[in-house]
């Protein structure tokens, strides 16, 4: 995964985390929970992998059962913390981006948000509907970016969090399906002619104002925006465009039509 580092650190916050499908997540686990006969006061640093996806406006999605360990310290202290990992694949990983994002957890019942966490992570379905599994949504408070060595920067809500275009939320899941349906050459050519990743039959589980999420097996990708789109009418033709650009690329006869 590449995060450019001569964008804003916003900007490579944002990128980092919409373009990760799993993160850390460190929560406030009851003492007398964590270590038997510990201070029942204080509570002790829990940290485990978890499944992740991003609402529009980057609130970081969760699905987590009754029974897990984070569920119990959520219950008494709703205050986490999520580690979003960059450094995959490099030789040296501390010269690699990773974020930080300090937040609020919370229950949600939202249908949106169960759709977006379950296209990310399809065979979460399995389990989504078992009664001691729910979804929550992190309202985030801050967060801290390392992009490498000497690249450190707090990152105030304001300026992380984005502000979603209504009117493109509401045909999010239409977006998906037509494309998954009707254009899934399209998205193979995202993947493999501009993300330069192989494989057959990637699919879309996402798009948002800045780009558009892919998905195939255990492999997921993301395709950012040369520029924001608003609506359906301008993500079809940013996607269009996206075809015509990985047609020059490739030599390929492919094209997503008018509909």
């Amino acid at each position: 995964m590449t995060v450019a580092t001569d964008s804003g650190p916003a900007t490579q916050a944002r990128t980092l985390m919409r373009s990760l499908d799993r993160a850390s997540l460190a929560s406030g686990l009851p003492g007398s929970l964590a270590v038997p006969g510990a201070d029942t006061s204080a509570a002790w640093p829990y940290a485990s992998l978890v499944l992740i996806a991003v609402d529009h406006d980057l609130a970081p999605i969760l699905l987590l059962s009754t029974l897990a360990e984070h569920s119990k310290a959520i219950a008494a202290e709703p205050r986490v913390s999520l580690l979003f990992d960059g450094t995959a694949g490099l030789v040296q990983p501390l010269t690699g981006p990773r974020v930080t994002v300090l937040g609020h957890a919370a229950r949600s019942a939202d249908p949106e948000i169960r759709r977006r966490f379950l296209a990310r992570h399809p065979d979460a379905a399995m389990y989504a509907d078992f009664k001691d599994f729910h979804f929550y949504r992190i309202e985030v408070a801050r967060a801290h970016l390392v992009g490498g060595f000497g690249r450190i920067r707090w990152i105030e809500r304001d300026d992380l969090v984005a502000t979603p275009p209504a009117a493109l939320v509401e045909r999010e899941a239409d977006i998906i399906a037509h494309m998954n349906e009707d254009h899934a050459d399209a998205i193979q050519l995202y993947a493999t002619r501009l993300l330069g990743h192989a494989g057959e039959g990637w699919r879309m589980t996402g798009i948002d104002a800045a780009g558009c999420d892919l998905r195939l097996a255990g492999v997921v990708a993301r395709l950012d925006f040369p520029s924001p789109v608003h609506d359906a009418e301008s993500a079809r033709a940013m996607l269009v465009a996206l075809v015509r650009q990985a047609r020059v690329q490739g030599g390929c006869d492919l094209s997503v039509d008018e509909r």
